[in-house]
Formats: structure tokens, C-alpha cells, sequence
């Protein structure tokens, strides 16, 4: 497949520049399982589209505030995009600057204290950091939230809290799983009062989830790497929630990504049943790969051309997804990470 084959035009007021007043208030297009029109609803109304008994898996990441800014010994100024805590005072990074550092020289931090360059891997660079306390501490004051880059503002105060989900618990991403952002505390205790249980994941979504397919030939496209876990428990619900007849709904793309490295066959599960895992992931999901992990899925509208976009191409179908994104333009939902979501069926379910 090519990545032309996932192009659309979107008009740039649609792309959402900041969330809503209540989380919860954003739309909700449903995509259902028989093959028919589209459903407009709130967000809000989710309890109402699910049934007792079914499994809705979250992502647990929480966001760091991994953007920092400061100067070279030359003068030259620097932007620092943490991509990856690595334990300790050391850190994966990207670095926005007009000419390379070399490994051994330092970058004066604005924030205070500075950075040593140990080395380079690709775009990233290995970092140890110099700072008053504990990296991840001294991040929480004197780093920046890293908004992504199609929005165009700096971000504000509010958006702490918002470009997080309610339910953030494992810090290490640097990017939110936005579909859970739709989520507020009296929405999670509607839809426990109507039966529907909840599961927790962790993967850390980082840098790359922001870096274009740069091959129009998909084969040639080498995936980034993200950290993850699946726990016993998670395994256990999904087992559990699976024999009662429920349904598994994954709250975004991360948790398909997690579940489905999960499933991996290999030499010791042959079978590629759902099994713990904690480890490193590149799986990339395009059309033509089956997804088993989940019976639904709860998503934001992705950017054209990304991988996020193939992902749900692969869960419902190509021309389906793009029916429904042209039926989202059409009716000027939101998109991307503080826009709206959609509720997402496979259309082979009955």
C-alpha cells in the first residue's frame, strides 16, 4: 500500500486548538457494526452505546512535561524534546538546533542547571542532565507541556490538566493518549453504574507518534519504538470479560497497539493468545493485518497520511473509515487531540 492511499483534505479550522469547557461535551460519531448511517451523538452518551458487561481498556500513561529550551556554548539556542526517560539523570532526546552538538558539551538549561550531550543515535540524542533533583522532579516545575505541533498557540495553564487524562497514573509519554481525554469522573461512574468494567494498560506514547511517513511505499516505512506493559490483571479481566460474551473496547490506538503486541505469536505462544508483556513495541498496523485484541474502539480523527489513520483503516476498513471522516468534515467535527472522537465498529461484526 502506499501512503498517498491515506490522504484527505481537511480544512484547517477543524483541527481543534484547544478542549472544550467540559471533556465529556465533545462529539461522538458512531461507527456501528451493520453497515448503515452514521450516528451523531455527545460524548456523554457513551453509557447509553455500550452494554453490561463490556471490557473498556485505557491507556494509564501520563504526560511529562518533556519540552525545554537553552543555549549552546556558542550562543546558539536549543530546543530539548524529551522523548524518552532512560532512569537516573538521563534522557532520550530530540534537539532543535542549527548545528549538531557534539557528545561531551553542555547546554546551559533556561530552567536552570544543564545538559550534557553523551552521544547520538539517529534523530534522538542521549542526554544526563545536571539539575537540582531528580529528573523527573525537576521536570514537573521546569519543563514545558509539549503540545503537539499543529497546535498553533503556547500552551496555557489549563492545559496541565487537560492534555491529561483523569485516569494518567505511569509517567513516561510525552504525548497524551487523546482518546482518553474524553473522559470525566462522572461519566466513568455512569458507566460503571451501567455494568461496563475498566482496564488499564500503559504505553508510553513518544516523539515519534508526531514524525510523518516519510516513503510513499509502506513497506519501506521502519515503525518508532515505544515502551509498554500488559499486566496479568488486564489479561485476566480480558479473559473473564471474553467467557461472560462482553465486548473488549480499546480507548484509542495505543491500547490496540499494546494488546496486539501482546499477541504476538512467537516459539512460547504459538497460538498468539493474550499474554503479559513489558517491553519495547514497532508494530505497525495497515490494512491487510487482522486485529484481535478488541471488538470496538473509542478514537480520535487522526492526521492524513499517518500511521494512527492505517491503524483504523486496518480495524474497519479503508473506504469506511474515509465515509465516515468525509461525514465527520461535512458536519465540522473537531479533530486531532482536543477535537472529537468517533465509536468504531468493525464491519464484520453482526
Amino acid at each position: 500500500m502506499k501512503k498517498s492511499d491515506f490522504h484527505y483534505l481537511l480544512p484547517p479550522r477543524l483541527i481543534a486548538q484547544a478542549p472544550l469547557a467540559a471533556r465529556s461535551s465533545s462529539r461522538l460519531l458512531l461507527v456501528p457494526p451493520i453497515p448503515g448511517a452514521f450516528e451523531d451523538h455527545v460524548f456523554s452518551e457513551l453509557p447509553d452505546l455500550l452494554a453490561p458487561g463490556d471490557l473498556l481498556v485505557f491507556n494509564d500513561t501520563r504526560v511529562i512535561p518533556a519540552r525545554l529550551f537553552g543555549q549552546k556554548a556558542t550562543g546558539g539556542r536549543v530546543e530539548i524534546l524529551i522523548e524518552r526517560l532512560l532512569g537516573g539523570d538521563e534522557a532520550r532526546a530530540q534537539l532543535g538546533v542549527s548545528k549538531s552538538p557534539r557528545s561531551g558539551s553542555r547546554i546551559a538549561l533556561d530552567a536552570g542547571g544543564e545538559v550534557e550531550v553523551l552521544g547520538r543515535d539517529g534523530e534522538f540524542y542521549r542526554l544526563r542532565f545536571h539539575v537540582a533533583e531528580s529528573l523527573e522532579a525537576w521536570l514537573l516545575h521546569a519543563g514545558q507541556l509539549p503540545l503537539p505541533p499543529y497546535i498553533q498557540r503556547a500552551p496555557g495553564a489549563d492545559d496541565a490538566e487537560r492534555y491529561q487524562t483523569v485516569f494518567a497514573r505511569e509517567t513516561g509519554a510525552v504525548a497524551a493518549p487523546t482518546a482518553g481525554l474524553h473522559f470525566d469522573e462522572p461519566l466513568l461512574e455512569r458507566l460503571a453504574a451501567r455494568g461496563v468494567g475498566f482496564g488499564h494498560v500503559t504505553l508510553h506514547v513518544g516523539a515519534g507518534t508526531f514524525q510523518p511517513v516519510r516513503v510513499d511505499d509502506l513497506d519501506q516505512h521502519v515503525m518508532h519504538s515505544e515502551w509498554l506493559n500488559v499486566g496479568a490483571a488486564l489479561v485476566e479481566q480480558v479473559r473473564r470479560t471474553r467467557a461472560a460474551g462482553g465486548r473488549v473496547i480499546a480507548v484509542g490506538t495505543t491500547v490496540v497497539r499494546a494488546l496486539e503486541t501482546a499477541m504476538r505469536p512467537t516459539p512460547e505462544n504459538p497460538a498468539g493468545e493474550l499474554l503479559p508483556y513489558a517491553g519495547e513495541s514497532r508494530l505497525f498496523i495497515l490494512p491487510g493485518y487482522r486485529i484481535r485484541s478488541v471488538d470496538a474502539m473509542v478514537t480520535n480523527f487522526h492526521l492524513p497520511e499517518s500511521t494512527l489513520l492505517m491503524m483504523v483503516s486496518a480495524f474497519a476498513g479503508r473506504d469506511r473509515v474515509f465515509a465516515a471522516y468525509a461525514h465527520a468534515i461535512a458536519r465540522e467535527y473537531r479533530f486531532f487531540s482536543y477535537g472529537d472522537a468517533m465509536l468504531l465498529f468493525p464491519e464484520s461484526m453482526q
